[in-house]
């Protein structure tokens, strides 16, 4: 692993990485990000380091629902710099009912640390998450995380990745002992020991054979270790810079981010190999990074981060040029101007003002609902990047308000938590109660518990007739028009007003598809097609 090129220092584009930290649940993901921004230690905004005092506030799992339950429901952005490097690090849900929150993050990204348990390898949650990271090429660099408890074989680990996720593994370190024998990384290549108890210096040997690691290790384990570190050395691929960034290889890292050790080497890797920020497609070019004029798109809308002021967050990744304090941006949905007027680098739930950000750098806008989740803003181009879908939601249902004298508050407060994202919202064209779909059954209780604690507004919800919708669409307006008249009690629009079709079983959705063939029932439906509002 090489150290940062010096040109690479001078660059401000080159100098960004953005990454996010995928893992199935409870494979230590949430810990990694606390402690990787602990060499950060402070936020880089507007040209100066603030160093945080009270280590609480760099948590990145910062809303109540997430401390009471012990998981992440919602992505943070957390920037800080590390070795000449600003880091855009995006932590994101790991529970599989927030998928959608994922997918829109990665879409953001350059790259991406995937966690694995040890003891358990590849999970369901992991290798889904990887497929995606697959399809858009993004570089990943694997953390074995958990090694001071049992764990599994690392050669049947690494035999498991290269199978399951057809990826080529690169070990740059291994570990020293395994479980309560725990004693370290050894650098495979540089012949460098970080040991348990020192994980700062390393102590450079003379390979496997230094009787460092007779001291290490308890005499019945350090000849079955020296044998698989020298067959590591000579049967793993070596790390390759090239088929890194292509997708093709991911270098293993070995550690315990809850004993903070592994974590120095990870880091340092990101810093001098991960690829900065990337060309974007969009529909009518393909952005490059280092381009003058600022390009952008939000990814992610957060209302009530700080219930004080009750405000709503954008946030933007910049894909080329600069975004500066004071600028105006064209939104491209719309064709209006906007003014951007206090952009703000984030810590979690800390923040500051930007004065000013590069590409690659992810920052907040806040706003009252102008923008929305998919939206691109330029210096004036017309241009929409690619890739921010909406995915039809698998469960389906209608909200039972205990105080019908908050029906108004209720409907702007549901307006709001779907352009956030929280839910899909759905009004029936039959004028009944409002609809809302979810991925996952956990989604409905983040929005209950939301909805009390920031709005003051007790729900409960009720069964519909209804559990799958589809998006429809036709190339022939008046076949629409007559479907949608066949069918009026099963219609109702969304967030931007496009038709969905609601039937009350897949079967009863495909006995519909075959009755109407000129009518396109889609399950994904892609930013362009939205209209303007």
């Amino acid at each position: 692993m090489t150290a940062p090129a010096p040109d690479q220092a001078a660059d401000p584009v080159a100098r960004r990485r953005t990454f996010a930290i995928i893992s199935h649940p409870d494979a230590g993901k949430t810990t990694l990000t606390e402690k990787l921004l602990l060499f950060g230690g402070a936020i880089q905004l507007a040209g100066e380091v603030k160093a945080k005092k009270n280590r609480q506030s760099t948590r990145s799992d910062w809303m109540g629902i997430e401390k009471e339950r012990g998981i992440s429901v919602v992505t943070s952005v957390m920037t800080f710099e590390y070795a000449d490097r600003v880091f855009n690090l995006l932590d994101t849900p790991g529970h599989e009912d927030f998928s959608e929150d994922t997918y829109r993050t990665l879409t953001a990204v350059d790259s991406a640390v995937m966690v694995i348990d040890a003891a358990k390898g590849i999970e369901a949650r992991t290798r889904k998450l990887f497929e995606v990271c697959r399809m858009r090429d993004i570089p990943i660099v694997t953390f074995i995380n958990k090694m001071d408890r049992e764990t599994r074989d690392p050669f049947d680990l690494l035999d498991e990745i290269e199978k399951t996720l057809a990826l080529d593994t690169a070990p740059v370190t291994w570990p020293i002992g395994r479980g309560r024998s725990f004693a370290g990384t050894f650098d495979l290549r540089r012949n460098l020991v970080r040991r348990l108890d020192d994980e700062v210096t390393p102590t450079p040997v003379n390979g496997p054979q230094s009787a460092l690691f007779d001291q290490l290790l308890p005499a019945d384990e350090v000849g079955p270790w020296r044998e698989e570190v020298e067959l590591a050395m000579d049967a793993c691929k070596p790390f390759d810079l090239q088929s890194f960034r292509e997708g093709h290889l991911t270098p293993v890292f070995f550690g315990s981010a809850l004993r903070n050790f592994g974590v120095r080497d990870l880091i340092d890797a990101l810093a001098a190999n991960a690829p900065p920020p990337r060309s974007q497609d969009a529909d009518r070019r393909t952005v490059v990074a280092n381009e003058n004029r600022m390009t952008g798109f939000v990814f992610k809308i957060q209302a009530n981060m700080d219930p004080n002021h009750r405000d709503r967050m954008a946030f933007i990744r910049v894909c080329s040029g600069k975004l500066t304090r004071g600028m105006k941006a064209k939104l491209v949905r719309t064709g209006k101007s906007i003014p951007i007027n206090t952009p703000q680098f984030f810590f979690a739930q800390d923040r500051s003002i930007a004065d000013e950000a590069w590409a690659g750098d992810v920052v907040g806008l806040p706003n009252h609902g102008t923008l929305r989740i998919g939206d691109t803003l330029t210096e004036g181009e017309d241009l929409v990047f690619r890739g921010v879908p909406s995915f039809a939601p698998e469960i389906l249902r209608r909200i039972k308000l205990t105080d019908a004298m908050k029906a108004k508050k209720l409907r702007e407060a549901l307006q709001q938590m779907a352009e956030e994202g929280v839910v899909q919202l759905f009004v029936p064209q039959d004028g009944s109660a409002a609809i809302v779909g979810v991925v996952g059954a956990l989604q409905l209780d983040v929005l209950k518990e939301r909805l009390l604690a920031e709005y003051g507004l007790p729900i409960d919800y009720d069964t519909t007739r209804f559990s799958v919708c589809r998006w429809v669409e036709a190339a022939d307006s008046r076949e629409l028009d007559r479907f949608v008249s066949a069918n009026l009690s099963s219609m109702a629009s969304d967030l931007d007003g496009a038709p969905v079709f609601m039937a009350p079983s897949p079967f009863s959705l495909k006995y519909d598809q075959e009755r109407w063939p000129d009518i396109r029932f889609s399950d994904v439906k892609d930013y362009q097609k939205r209209e303007a509002a």
